[in-house]
């Protein structure tokens, strides 16, 4: 039976129908699924959580009363003067999965600083915590918007601050109140931005639980099938709660099983470039700028905008290019015909989560982004600088007619090497694991999770304050020293209707001088190469378990032939030199860095 209620969203509801038996038991087996994958918190982990943030709580008025007594303020103000703590990102909507981090913004009045929160915040945290709660606190006082990095009894915090153009911040702050964002900076709206978009988002939702189901499954679908992350050009995860929000309010007595089904087909045939909107943008007296492609020419090159919902208006999903959106299309086509299958019985919730073959299955080709420092601080601020911009190197690459698609890894690699001169480093910045330490294991950047990575990763450092650590310069000598590494990897397709030679020396090449023209490159203590890879020459850590890296296909007598359109072509044929089959031990001069074809 449909039931008429009151429209969600920009246009009316698709269907008010109610779920059937089916599927109401596809629901139950979508969810048993996200528990077997582990996508479910225990209750004890969830009350720990709680009773956490609770305890910050009471930190952040503390915080805020010390400083006001540090500046000799009337008793009336430091009584008065408050201090919040909100949550936002996955905790917030309820679509976090175990071990997942908690986004944490301290809302403090007008009289207290950034430069306080740095100084006091840290001790305060010490006195009030029980002694041995704080297993690791990273301080990143250079990032735009400033963060604390904490680790409190096996619990992630991220503890952002900002302050408001007030004299308090009561217990009932409502921070969708859009007057609070008066007198505010850029800096103290994008921080405030976070927790105003999650509670703006769980407004616009029919129902909260059925919500939190379905981006649970596609926040899985999503990283197991390498489209997640803003900064190399794929959703985020609050980008793919306003997609998923969306599809719920087309739907609104739908089960979450039915939201993650209907999903792939309407955004996957969504009429793109037109924007994906949860509510009508509003105006306000501040002014701030708003997502508006008539107004603003680069909000015209969006390619798949989706707007936050909250005021100042902004496109979430700007670092998709044309090769991300195809990928994305491609994913959400694949999920659909999935989906169809598991709601005629042909398939199981399990087979949407497959692993991504990126390594495995999809590229014959890739590029090896290497970055490189003598230090483990050094890496982390010249590594996140790096991921900052291989985009641009991308965009480059897509405009290269011989190439079908450049695809980035949503995730670099870090690797600790042991080198004791120059040249032992050059050979490792060109793919050799040979110096590798055995003792150290292969991490990926979202599981080391730096708070100084990603905070340049993410754009959130004024390229002036990027603190490039310290390390001593590896010179000659007999013994070795640590290198540490992060390699992000572009998987190269060749374009099928070309018959030309592929060199990308030209764009890799300007590519690389410009970053190492930076302020933020340190000659002697960092490094940075582009290295061409084949499929069966990549490292073994890549690989998860159960998969195999590709073997070499055996040679045949060459036969001398014209090229075909639409034949795929070898990397021969490509002009794309096979840097990985030199041998390992071979030294390589630095002239040849850059150079990846032999065209």
């Amino acid at each position: 039976m449909a039931v008429q209620q009151r429209q969600w969203g920009t246009t009316p509801s698709i269907s008010w129908t109610l779920p059937t038996e089916k599927e109401i038991l596809q629901n139950e087996e979508l969810t048993d699924e996200l528990k077997r994958q582990g996508q479910y918190e225990a209750p004890g982990e969830t009350e720990k959580k709680q009773a956490l943030l609770v305890q910050l709580q009471k930190i952040a008025v503390e915080f805020v009363k010390h400083v006001c007594r540090k500046n000799n303020l009337p008793q009336s103000i430091i009584d008065s003067a408050g201090g919040k703590i909100f949550t936002y990102g996955s905790y917030r909507l309820g679509a976090y999965a175990p071990g997942s981090d908690i986004d944490t913004l301290v809302v403090a009045p007008r009289h207290v600083t950034r430069e306080d929160f740095f100084e006091h915040m840290p001790s305060i945290l010490e006195r009030m915590l029980p002694q041995g709660a704080i297993e690791e606190m990273k301080p990143v006082p250079e990032a735009y918007v400033p963060i604390i990095k904490l680790m409190i009894n096996g619990t992630d915090i991220d503890l952002n601050f900002t302050r408001l153009a007030v004299s308090s911040v009561p217990w009932d702050l409502d921070v969708k109140d859009t007057n609070l964002l008066r007198g505010l900076d850029d800096r103290e709206l994008r921080a405030l931005n976070g927790p105003r978009v999650a509670d703006e988002l769980l407004q616009l939702v029919p129902q909260k639980k059925t919500f939190r189901t379905a981006l649970r499954a596609i926040k899985l679908w999503a990283q197991r099938r390498a489209v997640y992350g803003n900064i190399v050009g794929f959703p985020g995860g609050v980008a793919w709660g306003m997609l998923v929000a969306r599809v719920c309010q087309l739907y609104p007595q739908a089960t979450g099983s039915v939201i993650v089904m209907k999903f792939f087909r309407i955004i996957g045939r969504w009429n793109w470039p037109q924007p994906i909107l949860l509510k009508e943008s509003e105006d306000h007296p501040i002014q701030a700028r708003v997502w508006n492609p008539r107004l603003y020419p680069t909000d015209k090159y969006h390619l798949m905008p989706i707007i936050t919902p909250a005021y100042p208006a902004m496109c979430a999903t700007h670092n998709i290019g044309p090769t991300t959106k195809k990928i994305i299309i491609q994913e959400l086509e694949r999920g659909g015909d999935i989906t169809d299958k598991i709601s005629f019985g042909r398939l199981q919730w399990k087979d949407l989560f497959q692993k991504h073959t990126y390594f495995t299955k999809d590229y014959k080709y890739y590029l090896s982004i290497i970055s490189g420092s003598t230090s483990k601080d050094a890496q982390a601020s010249w590594s996140g600088f790096v991921e900052s911009k291989v985009r641009l190197l991308v965009q480059s690459l897509e405009g290269q007619g011989s190439i079908g698609v450049a695809r980035l890894f949503n995730k670099g690699f870090a690797r600790e090497h042991r080198c004791k001169d120059e040249d032992e480093i050059e050979a490792v910045l060109h793919g050799n694991m040979q110096y590798q330490a055995t003792n150290v294991k292969t991490e990926t950047t979202d599981n080391i999770n730096d708070p100084r990575h990603n905070a340049i990763a993410e754009g959130n450092v004024d390229a002036a304050t990027i603190a490039n650590g310290e390390g001593e310069k590896i010179l000659n000598g007999s013994e070795p020293h640590a290198f540490y590494t992060t390699t992000y990897y572009i998987g190269i397709e060749l374009a099928q209707d070309s018959t030309k030679k592929l060199d990308v020396s030209e764009q890799s090449g300007d590519w690389k001088e410009q970053q190492c023209r930076t302020a933020n490159f340190e000659e002697g203590r960092n490094y940075l190469n582009i290295a061409a890879t084949r499929n069966y020459d990549l490292p073994l850590d890549v690989f998860g378990p159960g998969e195999e890296r590709p073997t070499r296909a055996t040679k045949k007598p060459p036969v001398k032939r014209a090229p075909v359109p639409g034949q795929k072509r070898n990397l021969s044929a490509s002009g794309m030199e096979d840097l990985s089959s030199t041998p390992s031990d071979m030294k390589r001069p630095r002239s040849e860095d850059m150079r990846l074809s032999t065209a």
